[in-house]
């Protein structure tokens, strides 16, 4: 702390003169001890200054045995994959119990590059909440990739510096890393001192290593506990991943609880969450809140929660309740249900109807979806060999299996029997590329849903059971430029735009909560599988760091720690 600063609070802290503001009547969780201690809690000007009974201010608020912890802290998330603007976003989620947000922009870096970085930070500049950017360490994420821009190491220099870029985001590039690529470890030099967050689902014990040799500090892909366990074993920071696609705290909890293993390597994450979803059920909350249905101790939930992220990033000032931390609280009742009464942000309550200031979005970024009309026969799929490599997709997880059919030949395949079209079409450039393959376990009848968030390139995804609305809903997307679409027999049923960058909406996040729940309705009655969420679920079709097929413009392809590459 600062000598000012010190003199200015410290003789409030002493007893001399009176806080700003004491909350009297609470229980304080502490996060260093594990205990619940009954005191109060003085706060000025945002900042913590003790813990204790003897406190007098000059506004007091008796929460009456309410309980009292640090706000909560999102490890990693999206803000672009919630659709809505990046405000609105935090707004929400802020009201919820989450202060903190660990944000990687790589989605609006992948789009738009620095300009897409810009956006974020300075969408979320003046929020009600500590918004933390991750400098995007893959744009492209691979080599194979056809995304809308490039970042190498010498781009990220105007960023180094900024209090607001806590390190290197999710490095997803995982052979690039293992294998010592230089143009990698340029970027990794340029955050030495800082954190380096990770993205390594699945890999061999040796690879693993190497990787966390490299210098890689976290990751949020752990789907499964044994998996985590080995990263935690490396000291690499687990951040357990709870989405709207993505939903891993059930296996992970549940081997912490069962092996009662140390904590503190461990955090909650989002990584991808829609609105409608923190509006029902809440953000990190609910993370604490399930932790604890699954048996975990409570304290090692919010701790989960709290300071074991702040420590992760270097966030000093954040994550307990103690002298010198930033007055961000969340009140709840109880240390099972965790009912949320309020949020504080720097010492000031968060207004939760209050209306989100939204920037106006640069028009360069509501312009970049660059294709030519489509037609059916674009989708054409031939069937030559005797064996098909059909893109399985698994039940509520992001992870694809690899199912060989066999088809007769022909010289377009015709989705029957649950085996559906899957296509992904180059959105950036107007290049006519356009990759077409097989899945199954989707589900969809007599229709095609399309959308232009697909990580992490963020071409145009699209799955239907007739080329003909393919097409339909592929020409859908370029018409409003971005944005979700349900096509059923011939006809447009509905259309979510999302201009900003063909990510994001510009209107009020209510509107696109309504219009998406209408579509995911008519999706589900189509046949849309209810272990799958009908657009996040779809959106990870092309992400060609995740086993074990994926789809691109250029075709199938196979993701293996036994060797990668696209299938004929």
């Amino acid at each position: 702390m600062k000598y000012e600063t010190y003199k200015k609070l410290a003789g409030a802290t002493l007893g001399k003169v009176k806080a700003d503001l004491v909350f009297k009547n609470c229980k304080i969780v502490d996060v260093f001890t594990g205990e619940v201690v009954e005191s109060c809690v003085a706060v000025k000007d945002g900042t913590i200054l003790g813990v204790s009974k003897s406190y007098e201010g000059k506004k007091e608020i008796d929460l009456g045995g309410a309980y009292i912890a640090p706000g909560f802290i999102d490890a990693h998330l999206h803000l672009e994959s919630t659709m809505v603007a990046p405000a609105e976003l935090v707004a929400t989620a802020a009201a919820c119990g989450t202060t903190t947000f660990v944000v990687d922009p790589h989605e609006a870096a992948n789009v738009s590059g620095a300009d897409g970085i810009n956006y974020i930070l300075d969408q979320t500049e003046n929020s009600d909440a500590n918004v933390f950017v991750m400098m995007p360490s893959c744009v492209p994420a691979t080599d194979i990739d056809d995304n809308g821009c490039m970042i190498a190491a010498n781009d990220m220099y105007p960023f180094i510096g900024n209090p607001r870029i806590l390190g290197l985001g999710e490095v997803m590039d995982d052979d690039a890393v293992i294998n010592g690529n230089p143009r990698m470890f340029a970027k990794f030099a340029l955050f030495e001192h800082q954190t380096i967050d990770g993205h390594a689902p699945f890999l061999p014990n040796k690879m693993l290593s190497a990787y966390k040799l490299a210098g890689v500090d976290t990751d949020h892909e752990a789907s499964s506990f044994e998996y985590a366990l080995e990263e935690a074993r490396r000291g690499i920071h687990v951040h357990v991943r709870e989405g709207s696609a993505a939903h891993n705290v059930d296996d992970i909890v549940r081997g912490l609880v069962r092996t009662g293993i140390d904590t503190d390597y461990f955090s909650f994450c989002t990584d991808d969450k829609h609105i409608e979803d923190i509006l029902r059920e809440g953000h990190i909350v609910y993370n604490v809140r399930r932790a604890v249905e699954l048996g975990l101790d409570p304290f090692k939930a919010i701790k989960m929660a709290t300071i074991n992220t702040a420590k992760c990033y270097g966030l000093k000032q954040l994550g307990a309740i103690a002298p010198g931390y930033q007055a961000d609280f969340v009140i709840f009742d109880n240390m099972k249900d965790f009912n949320v009464l309020d949020v504080y942000f720097k010492g000031k309550k968060i207004d939760k109807e209050a209306n989100v200031k939204v920037k106006k979005c640069p028009s360069a970024l509501k312009h970049t979806v660059n294709i030519s009309k489509v037609k059916a026969s674009d989708f054409a799929l031939p069937i030559d060999n005797s064996t098909t490599h059909v893109i399985g997709m698994e039940p509520k997880q992001i992870v694809t299996s690899d199912l060989t059919e066999h088809f007769s030949k022909t010289e377009n395949f015709v989705p029957h029997d649950g085996y559906l079209k899957i296509a992904a079409v180059e959105r950036h450039h107007n290049s006519g590329k356009i990759g077409v393959a097989v899945t199954k376990g989707y589900g969809i009848q007599g229709g095609a849903i399309a959308s232009s968030v697909s990580h992490d390139s963020h071409n145009i995804i699209v799955i239907g059971d007739n080329d003909e609305d393919i097409a339909i809903a592929v020409n859908e997307i370029a018409r409003v430029q971005g944005g979700y679409t349900v096509v059923q027999n011939g006809k447009v049923y509905e259309t979510l735009p999302l201009p900003v960058m063909g990510l994001m909406t510009d209107v009020h996040f209510e509107e696109v909560n309504e219009k998406l729940k209408v579509m995911k309705e008519k999706a589900y009655e189509m046949g849309v599988s209810k272990d799958f969420d009908p657009f996040i679920t779809l959106s990870f079709m092309a992400l060609t760091v995740i086993p074990e097929l994926r789809v691109t413009p250029r075709g199938l392809y196979r993701v293996s720690d036994k060797g990668s590459g696209f299938i004929k």
